[in-house]
């Protein structure tokens, strides 16, 4: 069984095809799926999902994209939406400072506010950053002292200093689809040094199919391809990588384990 531990069913990539998408992903042996919250005001869209398909979690957050026009989170609101059965993580939320579609300050506000309630409700943070490694560092570090959290740096392509960090403060590591692209190799070293029991895999579908899907819709079905790449990269079997990410998962999500069953 694998896990697509980050994906975005509600976008209108999957508009036509979205159960079939889900169809496919079994067939592939995916046995679960998280499809992430980006804005507020589109959580009971991404909520109902969840709702209305038994295999498929959800999260609530503000991309750090949608800050500016979303306004910073608020803990109280991200805790209070937090509790509803289907949500599982908080995010995804975090800096870019690639396209800096928001305010810098407000990505920083909104970030420590996410992860406040990371921190209040038990629940895993769910972390983006691109261009920002050395800010990310020092925020994860600075909030884990004002008190423990959970979380993973989702779709990882950053450099081996942030990996290091995050996996020294007890943080997950989730390899998405980039992994398997020609140019990366940077990043399949880091996925061969990060350590078995703190990986994950995810497609961040629509985005980022990997080879040999490249170019083509991303869906959750193809996560199969990422998990061959980090098995490769680390010399294992998949079957071995499978097993542990989806063991790694359900011990970070502790909450998609219990509407699992497990």
């Amino acid at each position: 069984m694998l896990v697509d531990s980050h994906c975005h069913l509600d976008f209108d990539a999957f508009e036509e095809d979205r159960a079939e998408a889900l169809q496919r992903a079994r067939e592939a042996g995916v046995g679960r799926v998280v499809t992430i919250c980006t804005k507020l005001t589109e959580f009971e869209r991404v909520r109902s999902l969840a709702r209305d398909h038994g295999a498929v979690d959800c999260s609530v957050g503000i991309h750090p994209h949608h800050v500016e026009e979303e306004g910073i989170a608020e803990t109280e609101r991200l805790v209070a939406l937090a509790a509803e059965p289907e949500v599982v993580g908080i995010g995804e939320t975090g800096l870019d400072f690639y396209y800096d579609r928001s305010p810098r300050e407000d990505q920083r506000m909104s970030f420590r506010n996410h992860i406040a309630a990371a921190r209040e409700t038990g629940l895993p943070l769910i972390v983006h950053t691109r261009d920002a490694d050395d800010e990310t560092a020092a925020i994860l570090a600075e909030e884990m002292e004002e008190g423990a959290f959970s979380g993973v740096i989702h779709c990882f392509s950053a450099g081996p200093a942030l990996a290091e960090t995050a996996i020294g403060l007890g943080l997950y590591i989730s390899f998405s689809g980039i992994v398997t692209f020609r140019k990366s190799d940077e990043l399949r070293r880091i996925a061969a040094g990060v350590p078995l029991d703190r990986i994950l895999v995810e497609t961040d579908a629509p985005y980022l199919a990997p080879v040999p899907r490249r170019g083509k819709r991303n869906e959750p079905a193809f996560v199969a391809h990422t998990a061959a790449a980090v098995a490769a990269a680390k010399g294992i079997e998949v079957d071995a990588l499978s097993r542990q990410t989806t063991d790694n998962f359900f011990r970070l999500f502790r909450k998609s384990a219990a509407r699992a069953g497990l």
